[in-house]
């Protein structure tokens, strides 16, 4: 993997959802730590919001986002695990007109480097909606951290070589006619 730092940098709008029955915004680490991170590669943090573990309240906040054109990419944080109360995936993936098997491949290899077999308990999942990324990770801090730093920094930046969404994000939408991301290539 290669970068072109050569190439302009191509900021996105990204919303950051948490899904908690208890979080709010003052005791909300991995939505921080997601804002912070977002902020810090030259995105532009769109909208951040807290959710219950529902599936109407989830659904009905992606589809929101996913619904405004310039909402580049969502990420939820939290709901992905194996508890009656984790539903995001459920909430979610319906939405999916495309699923990216691959997220949840490379997030649990990432993932098993830093926590093992534990890694087992995570649902991470992503995929394509209305022309729109959604990234689905788990609740925690650091989860939400290894994601960020080893795969969406890099696949959300048009200058990481051999390639990357944002080169691609123009095209999502070749069936919906979306204006273009604003420096993206065709």
């Amino acid at each position: 993997m290669t970068d072109a730092p050569d190439k302009p940098f191509v900021p996105l709008n990204i919303a950051v959802l948490t899904v908690s029955d208890t979080r709010t915004l003052a005791d909300d680490r991995s939505g921080t730590t997601l804002a912070e991170r977002i902020a810090a590669a030259g995105h532009t943090l769109a909208d951040r919001a807290i959710v219950p573990d529902d599936v109407p309240a989830i659904r009905e906040r992606v589809e929101a986002w996913i619904a405004e054109k310039a909402i580049d990419v969502v990420i939820t944080t939290g709901g992905t695990g194996f508890t009656g109360r984790d539903v995001t995936p459920e909430a979610v993936e319906p939405l999916f007109e495309k699923r990216m098997e691959g997220f949840s491949t490379v997030f649990h290899m990432v993932s098993f480097q830093k926590i093992g077999t534990s890694t087992l308990q995570s649902r991470a999942t992503a995929g394509v909606a209305n022309a729109t990324y959604v990234f689905c990770l788990p609740g925690s801090p650091g989860a939400c951290r290894d994601a960020w730093d080893e795969i969406l920094v890099h696949q959300l930046d048009v200058r990481h070589k051999p390639c990357n969404f944002v080169e691609i994000l123009p095209r999502l939408d070749e069936h919906l006619k979306r204006a273009k991301a604003k420096g993206a290539t065709v």
